[in-house]
């Protein structure tokens, strides 16, 4: 075919080709790799005659051949110093070192033997066999011209000389014997045979990847005749979609690899005792079985088919593939021939992700939504909230965290190299770490944690390695293994909106603030867990530092990670607080009824955990929680906004826009650690107050009003000051209950006008307002003790409302 081609097109059919194959190989050598096994049947062509290399990375993925019990590359196109240097084995007892791995001028060889078929139009040495020719091409270093001994050696030397000279030019520089003076790809791409054919190339490059400082728009052309584009499509919408794509679609059809690869004889199943040799001597020599060849190079290429695929989107209409990114669409994906996608939206997760139709849909409008980042980060975020397609995910959570700028740049500036004392606990922890996936147990899942790892310790000095980091780097590095800068900017990113200072050397402070919070936060949603737990001296400290110093990375495997870090990374810096609660309260039954000893044991193999359950859960108790009930003063400090005005958002608790609101006057004051610990109900702000509610600012000795729409939690107010007080100014629709008389010697509630609707309130979130610290929060401890749920304290009491004019004074009785 080949011959036909360049006898009607001429020697620059040939020149193309030369170039277009060096394109490829110098594109391979700047990431790193030589292709090794170039052969005729490894360069393919395009519908538009441009080549493709294919099967390229086995060089690469076999460590240089160690890890293969085979030869890389093809006889008949080898380089002769590949040939030279044979096969080096680690077990074989050789005083000499390990040859270097070949390099790009291997591949130059290769091109001129395919490039020298090319113009004579046969196969060389099909006379010989393997060794003879192995043999042939090393005796050509004593031979001056190369070209012209290969011609005679095949009888066409006439059709050698008759080719034109640059041709020859060509073929000569790369059938160069002596890899000293054989030309690198690159450089052969910039000789004078090329001159009249590279102008017809633009230099090739890559397209603005989604994380980088450059213009991603830059070079948008649109073709002249759209018509002609449309008519090209066929409306064959799949075929646009990248490689990952369909075969993440084709596997959600049906598609089995291993089933196919079976199918065509490719994978062939052997019984072990059959692969046993009948005889084996004291050397190690074997007779009688012959050698298993399903350890041998197979290069037979199986071709999937998407019939399967195609017929499972049959129904699927053009525009799924082209979806408007209007902020006003439904969240829920369309069909035009059924509505099944809005029916599958409200399926559990666990089989939308299996819905070859919906992940077709979601990965689509996520792919469009992802290259419009950070321009579409709100869709983003709304869409997000729906679901996360898995194919995704790595990129979503780095548009959820705000990654940005030049990360790649970044991540090669990090000098991963030179050693550092943390070295050793790294390389202790890395083989530990989620050791049942085979990605990341494998020696390049575990060199790749290496370099994340140490990269984030070297660009963080003020942080030190603590163990349970590198369970937080494992799903970063999972869902971008092929992306470590991408890893590293996630990582980089996460940490300090979740723990920030928690890797300090000495974090004793964050880390006891962080677990007196959650222990409100249990005495909040589930008094009567909390009141148990504390009985029994089961104290967060015992169980759940594991828990927030790896965000339940160290406690979930992969899988329920990814579902519970989708919602995670919707909500702010509390919400693991969310989280752990839920955790406890699926567990609840059991810590009931247990003491310290059965809990330590069941903690020490926590029971199976329904994720989906737990994610709904940490949700609705996350809506329920005042934002400033879960502050912490070693907590990130919020980002300026460019909002100067002072007013509030009046976001949705569980929203994108639920960022840590920025402090105020009324916002919450820092309390000693001690004094924290001493009280069993959180605080919430006077801001947080005045937010649930609903008061407006109307100025003084007004009475305040209140909105008419309501999307926050009913809220009661408890004044315990004294009666005297509460007349002269309260919180309107408050109530009073003196806390000098508010409970009986055995601690009960003594009975009073109020009594009724504090009970009536039972569920809904109370807040103890008074002007003594210490007697609100006694007073809360008491209904926390009588297993009221949602208790908290105004921070600063009555005397933080009192500036703001929103005291109701009620009228004198006439």
């Amino acid at each position: 075919m080949y011959s036909q081609v360049i006898a009607t097109k001429g020697s620059s059919t040939v020149l193309c080709i030369a170039f277009e194959v060096l394109q490829g190989l110098q594109y391979m050598n700047k990431h790193g790799i030589v292709h090794r096994a170039l052969s005729p049947h490894n360069i393919l062509l395009d519908r538009k005659g441009h080549i493709k290399l294919a099967k390229f990375g086995l060089y690469h993925m076999t460590a240089h051949g160690d890890d293969v019990d085979f030869p890389i590359g093809y006889p008949s196109y080898l380089a002769p110093e590949v040939i030279a240097q044979g096969i080096f084995k680690t077990t074989d007892h050789m005083p000499s070192k390990k040859p270097l791995p070949s390099g790009p001028k291997s591949d130059v060889w290769s091109l001129g033997i395919i490039l020298f078929e090319l113009c004579v139009g046969r196969k060389l040495f099909q006379s010989l066999d393997i060794s003879e020719r192995l043999k042939f091409l090393l005796t050509l270093d004593c031979v001056d011209d190369t070209l012209i001994v290969l011609a005679e050696e095949h009888g066409c030397l006439d059709i050698i000389k008759e080719l034109p000279e640059t041709v020859i030019d060509l073929l000569k520089k790369c059938l160069t014997f002596h890899p000293s003076k054989r030309p690198t790809p690159s450089e052969l791409m910039k000789d004078k045979v090329f001159s009249e054919v590279s102008p017809l190339y633009t230099p090739f490059t890559k397209p603005a990847s989604l994380f980088s400082s450059s213009l991603r728009c830059a070079d948008l052309t649109l073709p002249e005749d759209i018509s002609q584009l449309c008519k090209d499509i066929n409306n064959d919408y799949l075929s646009e979609r990248s490689i990952e794509e369909v075969y993440y679609l084709w596997c959600l059809a049906g598609g089995d690899l291993e089933k196919e690869l079976v199918n065509k004889e490719i994978i062939r199943s052997k019984p072990p005792i059959c692969t046993l040799p009948n005889f084996l001597f004291e050397d190690g020599e074997s007779f009688g079985q012959g050698r298993d060849r399903s350890s041998l190079l197979d290069d037979t290429t199986v071709t999937l088919s998407l019939c399967q695929l195609r017929n499972r989107l049959k129904d699927v209409g053009g525009e799924a593939f082209y979806p408007l990114l209007e902020d006003d669409q439904s969240n829920l994906p369309h069909s035009n021939s059924n509505n099944e996608l809005s029916a599958a939206a409200t399926l559990p997760l666990i089989i939308r992700e299996k819905d070859t139709e919906y992940q077709l849909n979601r990965i689509i409008l996520f792919d469009r939504l992802l290259k419009a980042y950070p321009y579409k980060k709100n869709q983003i975020w709304k869409e997000a909230r729906i679901d996360i397609p898995p194919l995704l995910r790595g990129l979503t959570w780095a548009a959820l965290l705000g990654v940005e700028g030049a990360i790649h740049a970044k991540y090669d500036a990090i000098d991963k190299d030179t050693p550092i004392p943390t070295d050793r606990q790294i390389e202790v922890d890395i083989p530990r770490c989620h050791q049942y996936d085979e990605l990341l147990s494998s020696p390049e899942g575990h060199a790749k944690f290496r370099r994340v790892l140490k990269a984030w310790v070297v660009s963080h000095p003020d942080l030190v390695y603590w163990q349970g980091l590198d369970s937080l780097c494992a799903p970063f590095l999972y869902l971008n293994f092929n992306n470590e800068a991408l890893a590293y900017a996630c990582m980089s990113a996460f940490i300090p909106k979740y723990l920030y200072n928690f890797f300090l050397k000495d974090n004793s402070h964050v880390i006891q603030e962080y677990l007196t919070v959650f222990s409100q936060m249990i005495a909040f949603h589930d008094p009567e867990l909390s009141n148990h737990l504390n009985e029994i001296g089961f104290i967060p400290d015992l169980y759940a530092i594991p828990w927030f110093l790896t965000m339940f990375t160290h406690v979930f495997p992969l899988h329920k990670i990814f579902h519970l870090w989708d919602t995670l990374l919707l909500g702010n810096s509390s919400f693991p607080f969310c989280i752990g609660v839920a955790i406890l309260q699926q567990l609840r039954d059991r810590l009931l009824a247990n003491g310290f000893n059965e809990c330590i044991l069941l903690f020490s193999d926590l029971p199976e955990i329904d994720i989906e359950r737990c994610v709904r859960e940490s949700i609705n108790l996350f809506c329920w929680t005042p934002k400033s009930a879960t502050y912490r003063q070693h907590a990130q400090p919020p980002k300026p906004t460019s909002d100067s005005s002072g007013v509030r958002s009046s976001a949705p608790y569980f929203s994108a826009e639920c960022p840590d609101p920025p402090k105020t006057d009324l916002s919450r004051e820092s309390i000693p650690l001690n004094d924290l610990k001493s009280e069993v109900s959180p605080r919430i702000s006077a801001e947080d107050l005045i937010d649930l509610c609903e008061l407006t600012m109307t100025g003084h000795f007004k009475t305040p009003t209140k909105k008419t729409k309501s999307s926050k939690p009913k809220l009661l107010v408890v004044d315990i000051r004294n009666s005297e007080d509460f007349i002269r100014g309260h919180i309107s629709g408050s109530i009073n209950i003196p806390f000098s008389a508010a409970f009986t010697a055995e601690g009960e509630l003594t009975q009073g006008p109020y009594t009724a609707m504090l009970q009536n309130f039972k569920g809904k979130v109370i807040v103890i307002v008074g002007h003594v610290a210490k007697h609100t929060a006694e007073f809360a401890a008491h209904l926390v003790k009588m297993k009221y749920p949602r208790i908290c304290i105004l921070d600063g009491g009555i005397n933080k409302i009192k500036p703001t004019g929103l005291l109701t004074v009620p009228s004198p009785q006439i």
